[in-house]
């Protein structure tokens, strides 16, 4: 029988979502109070210590981003949904990673940008809840708000924060997205879930730029993913030999994690990798035009490093590949970019090329 919207059984009716929410493609789901002092501290510190690097917006909104009820006033419950990205036949990251001629593209920016795929499904969830007990409350966020999506899906049972700052689940590893709802419903909440990282740091010792300065503590402005993606500008000289074929993201922590022997194929077909883009070559990645760019990655996360990002971010791989007169014509093909931070790394592959560097490549 449904739920009076007056009266309504709010153990029933959490149980109810949590069966929607699989339903709807969600891999798990699960209820968080909005407390989160202690996280909100670990985010002032990390902020302080200028581990943020240039984005600047995650200082911006104050302590929205740690209080959901600034954020979305009437919020009391956050509904925690995480969705499973690498689907079935990605070609192996670590064989990606060890073929120095192709570009490495992190496992989530394969395919379809995430965030309109499960926003579109927590709208359908709020949907069904507003159709069992009238109107109510809410807003979804996926990574689009201040919102501390982790330590909410900690809160809420799905996963704990490990040492390289990723949710771990122990029964799906570390491949997933985060997406909320914020409702102002009185649901019970589940328990919160607990550390398994034990004295394991292979996150912290694989990371080629020693992002992860110690456990839970994560250097922005060293990690692979903050250069190829967030940084607008030049990368840092000395950590540009480190970053090999990776072109866009990183995902060195979480492919040595042993929890991920457990990670989930993902079962959304709009994440199956495009163009690709799980191994393709550098080269003929460089050689892109930026109608080209723009056409091959409508709808994919990886519009965000924009253009000449992606040409610095290639330009820098090539440096790292081995010699070859093709990885050498492709870098003087654009040596006279309009784009000067462009022309200043692609300057800085062929020095490489030329044995002019330290740490030239092989």
């Amino acid at each position: 029988m449904p739920c009076s919207p007056a009266t309504p059984d709010y153990a029933a009716l959490a149980r109810d979502i949590k069966h929607w929410a699989r339903e709807l493609g969600f891999a798990d789901v699960g209820i968080a109070d909005t407390s989160l002092g202690e996280d909100e501290g670990h985010l002032k510190r990390w902020l302080d210590d200028g581990h943020h690097g240039e984005m600047d917006y995650m200082a911006r909104h104050g302590s929205k981003r740690s209080r959901p009820q600034e954020l979305e006033p009437g919020t009391i419950r956050v509904i925690s949904v995480r969705m499973d990205y690498v689907p079935p036949g990605t070609r192996n990251a670590w064989d990606v990673l060890g073929d120095a001629d192709a570009g490495y593209v992190a496992r989530y920016a394969l395919g379809r940008d995430y965030h309109k795929v499960m926003r579109n499904r927590l709208q359908r969830l709020a949907e069904r809840i507003r159709e069992r007990i009238g109107e109510f409350g809410y807003r979804a966020y996926v990574d689009s708000a201040p919102v501390l999506e982790k330590a909410l899906a900690r809160n809420a049972g799905l996963g704990w924060i490990g040492k390289h700052t990723v949710l771990i689940n122990r029964r799906a590893g570390s491949y997933f997205f985060l997406g909320e709802l914020y409702i102002g419903l009185p649901l019970p909440v589940d328990t919160p879930a607990s550390a398994h990282c034990g004295s394991c740091r292979r996150c912290i010792d694989i990371c080629p730029t020693q992002a992860i300065v110690a456990p839970y503590r994560l250097d922005a402005r060293r990690c692979i993913s903050y250069l190829t993606i967030e940084l607008k500008g030049s990368i840092p000289e000395e950590l540009r030999a480190p970053m090999g074929n990776r072109i866009f993201g990183c995902d060195d922590c979480q492919l040595i994690c042993p929890w991920n022997k457990f990670a989930q194929d993902a079962t959304e077909p709009d994440f199956a990798p495009r163009h690709s883009l799980d191994g393709a070559r550098l080269i003929e990645l460089f050689g892109w035009s930026e109608e080209e760019f723009l056409k091959r990655t409508e709808g994919m996360a990886i519009r965000r490093t924009g253009f000449e990002g992606w040409l610095r971010n290639i330009a820098v791989a090539l440096g790292n590949a081995p010699r070859s007169e093709d990885v050498v014509a492709a870098l003087k093909a654009r040596a006279d970019y309009p784009s000067e931070m462009v022309r200043e790394h692609v300057m800085w592959a062929l020095a490489r090329h030329a044995g002019g560097m330290r740490g030239e490549p092989p």
